[in-house]
Order: structure tokens, then C-alpha cells, then sequence
């Protein structure tokens, strides 16, 4: 899984989207098909996790979605049993609750900033006084959470028993121990109870709060004995009630709380948290508790969508393959029961060539392919009446790209670039969505190198979408009978936002022209107003 989300935050305050996708090749989505199939808005409308951890999971599993098959098919099963069983849901769900209404304060303890013993606290990360309070509070979430999976019953699923067993296991670590406590600050450093029994090096108690019982025990013998070696009038009571002795007494007392408080917090609490920031149980374990409110938010996910969703059915083949029947986008689809479903192929099929004038969806549908793939990877529900889905190794989307100032090839060869890493990455189990090809060039040079390319990819065996409004490059490939036609639905101009059989030879260029107030009629309109 690489790092833990507690690792991803590298001693900073936490951010929810603190992951970034794997370069190109690595895998599944890079930061292109990251950034054009909008995964930033696709995690705003997926995510209901209640906890900062578990929405940085899930955040995690859309830039970095699961490649194998048995994985995904684990995550599917725990997700089926909390749905499918009242009392699992019940008991997650208070856990999660629990772990959300204590989450900040373990926060505020592992990256919060001290402001000293008489700083006031004016943000959220801030923290006043020496810290007692903080570590109190902070420690909580992880003692409960290891208290209610041990008071939990045996989950049926391997992932939900795995995720079960990372939370119990943190109770055998140093961690824990030292949360636990007794913390005993040795010469060794700092040690949990168990260390105890096999160090004989003096060492201090540690307790969370300035009442130190033998402490004051010890200052209040030392004041007595000094009194019956050296007895004296100072020590007597005036009429008003008060010792002359006072007048010493009272600097002491006020001088016990700073040197007390700023010994625990500089030798004792600062580096508790230090251990704790770096210590892989604690990561699992928030971790799993991620992926426990992950789940959760799938469910609620597919419960607030507004229409049919379903876990797509997985299966192996040689290449990818995907069949979805009443598809909706999972962003533009969800509390829309108006939104157009379509159903898509593409087995035997390698390429599919969508044509049609602009305005009529192909991008939107292409991009609903690409997101139920990648929510179909992260183990969620996708919107559909049925899927059925192999595991794409990669999945890329090229859209068209505005070429920067130093890069010295042009738009054609910045596009053209971006094709050929992703040709190079793809596999036979690869999804590969094209969104227009070779602009910023002559028409002949775009339809050379784009019917090279294609028949590269076609070749290659991966899943091949192309959207396109050049008919001719589509005709090339049907001829051949290597590419399925498709095109988006117009009826009276207007469209239907279905996808049917066929090829679009017409535009519609003059009618969004008017539709936006810039068609010819406009600009000759504004010309003789402006005379």
C-alpha cells in the first residue's frame, strides 16, 4: 500500500488530499487522466466519510485506484456485508462516530504548536499551556478505537477481518503501551511499562498533569523537616491568619508550575508525539480506520445517488473489456434522475470512434466510462442498472492541450508527446480515451498521424475511445472493420444526449455560435451598430 496516510502528512497539520497520482506508467492514472476526468470533483460528490482519515483514504484510492482484481473483489465483499447486515453497519458506524467527535484533538497533539504556559490560543492549531490537556484528549482515539474492535465481533470478510485485525494489533505496540502508561523518562529515553522490566536505570513517572502527588509529597517533607531542624518564629501563624513564612512560600509555588509544566512538556509530551508521528502502528491503525469510513461512504454514496447503482461484476480476460447497461456519470448523474443513461461495449471491440457535433455529450459520456472504471478500481458502486468490468492496469484520458511557452514543439507537439507516452504505458489491459488528435496541424498531416496512431493503439489491444469530429478518419477504420461507429443522438437540432449506431457527418457549429450570441449575423449585427 506504500505510506500511511499519517506518513503522507509529513509532520503537517493533516489535508485531506494529500496524495497525488503515480507518474506515467506507474500507475493506473497518472496526473493527466488525474486532471482531465476531474477526480478532484469526482471525490466531492463520492465523499460522505465523516472522519479527516477516512476522506484522505479515500481520496488516496481515487489517485492511486487498485490494479488487481482479487483486491478490489475483497473490498466489494466487506462493502456487501456492512449493507447487508443492520448490526456490522450499526457497529462501524459508532465507531467511526466516536473516532470523528475525538479525531481534532489527536490532531492538535501530533501537529499542534506550543504557545507556552501562558499563550492563548487563537487557531485551530494552537495550543495553550503546557499541553496536559491535549495529550489527555489526544490519546483517546486510539484506546477507544482498539477497545471497540476488541468488543466486536468476527467480521465474515477477509478485508473487514484484516482492517479489524490492524486496529487490534496496535494494542501490542510501544505506542500503545506508552498511551496506556505509566511513561517512565529514563536516561534511555522514554519508556512504556513493559521496557521497565528489563531496564534498572532510575527514571522519572510521567503522569499528564501538574498535581504530581509524591512530588508535592516530597517539596511538602523537605519544608517540614527544614522546620523541625530550624525552628523559628517565621513559621508562626499572625492573628489575620497568615505565616510570615508565606511571604517565601508563595514564590516557590508559583515557581512549581512553570518548571514542572515545561520539564513534562520539552522532556515528556513533545516527545511522546514525536514517537508517535513516527510510528507505523498508529498509521495503520488511522489507516484502517480510513478505510473503514470509506467504506461507509460508498454505501452512503450509492444511497443518496438518486437512481440505480450497482458493485460492477469483475472477471478476468487478456484484454480489457467492459459492459455497462443504463450508464449515468457519476458526477453529473447524481440527484438528476433526468440525466440520460446509455448503455457501452467494448470486448471484441478495441476501438470505438464516437462522432457528433459539439454539445451533444461525447465528452461527458467519455468520461463517464473512464470514472465508473476508476470507481469500479476503488471497490465503490457505480452508476448503472448492471456492469460488468475486467481490471484496467491503466487508464488514460487525452484531451486537447494548450502548449507553454518553453516547450518549443507547438500544440501539435505537446499533443503529440503526451500520445506517445501514453502509447508507450498502455498494455493490452489498458483503457485508453483519445479526445481529439494532432490539432495544430494541416488537415492531410492530422489525418496521416492520427490513422498511425490509432492503428498503433488497435494493434497494441488495448480499449480505444476516440472522440472525434473528423467523419473521414473514422470512415478510414470502419472500412477496415477494426472500429465500432458511434455517435450522440439529434432530434429537431437538438440533443438527446444518447448514444446510438452510426456516424455524425454534421455540425452544428452555426447553431452554438448563435446560441453563445457570436454567429455571423452577430458579428455583422455589432459591426453596423459600431459604424
Amino acid at each position: 500500500m506504500g505510506q500511511s496516510i499519517l506518513q503522507g502528512w509529513n509532520e503537517q497539520w493533516p489535508t485531506i488530499r494529500s496524495t497525488q497520482p503515480l507518474p506515467t506508467g506507474e500507475g493506473v492514472l497518472d496526473q493527466g487522466a488525474f486532471t482531465t476526468l476531474e477526480v478532484d470533483e469526482l471525490f466531492d460528490y463520492v465523499n460522505h466519510a465523516r472522519t479527516v482519515v477516512g476522506q484522505a483514504v479515500l481520496y488516496r484510492s481515487l489517485a492511486q485506484p487498485l490494479n488487481d482484481l482479487d483486491a478490489i473483489a475483497a473490498k466489494q465483499d466487506a462493502m456487501r456485508e456492512i449493507r447487508d447486515h443492520p448490526a456490522v453497519r450499526d457497529n462501524i458506524e459508532n465507531i467511526v462516530a466516536q473516532a470523528a467527535a475525538t479525531e481534532r484533538h489527536l490532531h492538535l497533539l501530533l501537529f499542534g504548536e506550543f504557545l507556552g504556559g501562558f499563550g492563548t490560543a487563537r487557531e485551530d492549531h494552537q495550543i495553550e499551556g503546557y499541553g496536559y490537556k491535549q495529550y489527555r484528549r489526544g490519546i483517546r482515539l486510539a484506546l477507544n478505537l482498539v477497545a471497540a474492535i476488541q468488543h466486536s465481533g468476527k467480521p465474515q470478510s477477509a478485508y473487514l477481518q484484516g482492517v479489524f485485525d490492524r486496529i487490534a494489533r496496535f494494542a501490542d505496540s510501544k505506542a500503545y503501551s506508552l498511551m496506556v502508561g505509566p511513561v517512565y523518562n529514563s536516561e534511555n529515553g522514554l519508556q512504556s511499562k513493559e521496557e521497565r522490566k528489563h531496564s534498572f536505570s532510575p527514571a522519572t513517572i510521567f503522569r499528564p498533569t501538574l498535581f504530581k502527588p509524591l512530588l508535592l509529597a516530597l517539596i511538602t517533607a523537605a519544608i517540614w523537616g527544614v522546620i523541625q531542624i530550624f525552628p523559628t518564629d517565621l513559621f508562626q501563624f499572625s492573628r489575620d491568619g497568615l505565616s510570615v513564612a508565606s511571604v517565601f512560600f508563595l514564590p516557590l509555588i508559583l515557581a512549581y508550575i512553570p518548571i514542572v509544566g515545561g520539564y513534562d512538556r520539552d522532556h515528556c509530551i513533545i516527545p511522546l508525539r514525536d514517537i508517535y508521528r513516527k510510528s507505523e502502528t498508529l498509521g495503520d491503525l488511522l489507516d484502517a480506520l480510513g478505510q473503514l469510513d470509506e467504506l461507509l461512504a460508498f454505501i452512503k454514496y450509492a444511497e443518496n445517488f438518486g437512481s440505480d447503482t450497482i458493485l460492477p461484476e469483475l472477471h478476468r480476460n487478456e484484454h480489457h473489456a467492459m459492459q455497462l447497461t443504463a450508464a449515468k456519470n457519476p458526477v453529473l448523474g447524481k440527484q438528476n434522475p433526468a440525466y440520460v443513461a446509455n448503455d457501452f461495449t467494448m470486448d471484441s471491440e478495441r476501438l470505438v470512434c464516437i462522432t457528433g457535433p459539439n454539445s451533444g455529450g461525447k465528452t461527458a459520456f467519455c468520461k463517464t466510462v473512464a470514472q465508473i472504471q476508476l470507481l469500479t478500481q476503488i471497490g465503490c458502486p457505480v452508476p448503472a442498472q448492471a456492469a460488468r468490468l475486467t481490471v484496467a492496469d491503466r487508464v488514460f484520458y487525452q484531451a486537447p492541450q494548450i502548449s507553454h511557452l518553453d516547450d518549443g514543439e507547438g500544440r501539435f507537439g505537446t499533443e503529440l508527446k503526451r500520445t506517445r507516452d501514453i502509447f508507450l504505458a498502455s498494455t493490452a489491459n489498458s483503457l485508453v480515451v483519445l479526445d481529439e488528435m494532432a490539432e495544430g496541424t494541416t488537415f492531410e498531416e492530422k489525418m496521416q498521424s492520427s490513422i498511425d496512431v490509432l492503428d498503433g493503439f488497435y494493434r497494441k489491444g488495448n480499449s480505444t475511445v476516440l472522440i472525434t469530429h473528423n467523419h473521414q478518419l473514422v470512415d478510414v477504420f470502419v472500412g477496415k472493420r477494426i472500429a465500432t461507429p458511434k455517435q450522440v443522438e439529434f432530434a429537431d437540432d437538438l440533443p438527446t444526449f444518447r448514444l446510438i449506431a452510426g456516424i455524425s457527418r454534421v455540425s452544428h457549429a452555426d447553431r452554438v455560435a448563435k446560441k453563445i450570441g457570436f454567429s455571423k449575423q452577430d458579428i455583422d449585427n455589432y459591426l453596423a451598430g459600431s459604424s
